[in-house]
């Protein structure tokens, strides 16, 4: 059989681990990046010495790297040096601080100094959410191609103990009676995108997996892996070429025959992956009304992600604060309320910081500190205007910086800084409506009822990234590379035998 090439749009996360696992089970691979480096949101932001990972900052779940290395015929400690984060970060509330351990004495402890008479709640919450990770968790790596697939045994299994019509929130208050003690397990609905009190309960694995298997973070910066994957991919011979803008899919009838380059170039393929953002790809990859499903009528109905505002700030000055810092505003519900719901932009907001050079020594010239600022901001939906509004916010986000952190002296110490609002997230890095973290995460819109790995309306086409399913999220992002290859290497019955490192080693 003649080689089968493979074109792929895009190298984030989601694109660079399809292309590795296909290019070592011998398919021709070529991947095309319309930016200079590979990444995508993972991609790292240079400031003169000071390095910054654009989007993900979390590491969790490194079982399923170690898996997509695996399969690309690599071991993961070859290329990467990671080391486990406690405490895992710092929770800040308006009259309490909280350093959650995934050590699970510690949590316990902690748990009942801060919080007494919820300690027992922890035990309970560690048994009954292992229980639905352990049954959810396979389910994640169904393909979903098919109506069928809803009827597949592990979804089936999984069914009862997904709490479905309960949210987060809700799930969380049956551990735990403080209010602020269920809110330091369900921010993490924020790395969805999503409000603690909309997201589906199914997400309580969310902060188990934190707690059972840590937080980590990888030497150098999370964009590592990126680069990593980007040699793994040149090492087994497939083509990546940067600068390189896709104008759009070739199509004739309903099937993919490849993709044309922003400079007319039309280059023929056998299946095409994409990896870029699902609603922008929808929108920007096809002919004009020839997609029905995810026409632009009915992709601007669908929910979305909020955005984010972003800074990172090089600072001549060594802040001795945790690696990972979350900020609480006193009135969360009401913050969350306007960033999903009213889209305002409120004085008082929630905040998170990452001092990753109290960690990682190489992020930095000695003494210094890259400082990366990520605040949760209505998408692009409300219509803001962040060309009026930018300058105003920076100095909103620098107020509650001197005012409730301990980076009181912080404006005197930035050297030089980068800025992205929702609206650079839309225009410079393709993101539909700036909504960071993609399509939302409701029930109409997880597993069966997320954009398929397999692309419903045109043959050949697959998806990769956090708008396909399993979801976004780098692991998940990575189980979405992998469905992809998986669904590809079956259709062209080249075997292969997957991985599971959880399985083997009894973590």
């Amino acid at each position: 059989m003649a080689q089968k090439h493979i074109a792929i749009i895009g190298a984030g996360p989601g694109g660079l681990s399809s292309a590795i696992i296909l290019a070592n089970r011998g398919f021709k691979v070529s991947l095309y990046e319309k930016e200079s480096e590979a990444g995508g949101r993972n991609a790292p932001i240079k400031i003169g010495d000071y390095t910054f990972d654009t989007g993900p900052t979390f590491l969790m779940m490194p079982f399923v790297l170690e898996e997509i290395f695996l399969l690309a015929g690599k071991k993961l400690e070859d290329y990467l040096n990671i080391t486990r984060l406690d405490p895992m970060y710092r929770l800040v509330f308006d009259d309490k601080i909280i350093l959650p351990s995934d050590n699970k004495q510690t949590m316990k402890n902690t748990i009942k100094n801060i919080f007494p008479g919820n300690e027992n709640g922890y035990e309970k919450f560690l048994k009954r959410e292992r229980n639905k990770f352990e049954k959810m968790y396979p389910c994640l790596k169904i393909d979903y191609s098919s109506f069928f697939k809803l009827f597949h045994p592990n979804l089936l299994k999984a069914l009862p103990v997904m709490d479905l019509g309960k949210t987060l929130y809700k799930n969380l208050a049956r551990y735990f009676s403080d209010e602020k003690l269920i809110l330091s397990f369900t921010f993490q609905s924020k790395y969805l995108g999503m409000s603690a009190w909309e997201c589906p309960a199914a997400f309580t694995m969310i902060p188990y997996v934190e707690h059972h298997f840590g937080v980590y973070h990888v030497q150098g910066g999370l964009h590592k892996i990126s680069s990593a994957m980007q040699k793994i991919l040149e090492e087994k011979g497939g083509q990546i070429y940067f600068n390189t803008k896709v104008k759009s899919l070739l199509i004739e009838g309903k099937k993919a025959k490849g993709i044309e380059l922003e400079n007319g170039e039309k280059i023929y393929a056998d299946e095409v992956i994409i990896n870029a953002d699902f609603a922008h790809a929808a929108s920007n990859l096809f002919p004009e009304g020839f997609l029905k499903k995810y026409s632009n009528k009915n992709l601007k109905k669908k929910k979305y992600s909020c955005s984010t505002f972003m800074m990172y700030l090089a600072v001549d000055k060594k802040y001795n604060i945790p690696h990972h810092n979350i900020f609480f505003t006193k009135d969360y519900k009401t913050n969350i309320e306007n960033i999903f719901n009213t889209g305002k932009l409120t004085d008082e907001m929630s905040f998170y910081i990452q001092n990753a050079s109290i960690t990682d020594p190489t992020l930095a010239p000695e003494g210094c500190s890259s400082v990366y600022i990520l605040v949760p901001v209505p998408n692009n939906s409300f219509g803001i205007d962040w060309s009026e509004k930018k300058n105003m916010y920076r100095e909103k986000v620098l107020n509650e910086l001197e005012k409730r952190t301990e980076l009181k002296d912080i404006r005197q110490h930035i050297k030089a800084e980068k800025i992205i609002t929702p609206a650079d997230w839309q225009s410079d890095y393709s993101v539909y409506y700036g909504a960071t973290f993609n399509l939302g995460h409701n029930l109409g819109q997880m597993l069966f009822f997320r954009p398929h790995n397999k692309f419903e309306e045109v043959a050949n086409v697959y998806l990769t990234g956090g708008g396909t399913h399993p979801g976004s999220g780098l692991p998940t992002i990575y189980e979405s590379g992998r469905i992809a290859s998986n669904m590809i290497s079956k259709k062209y019955g080249v075997k292969y035998e997957d991985v599971d490192v959880i399985k083997n080693s009894g973590i």
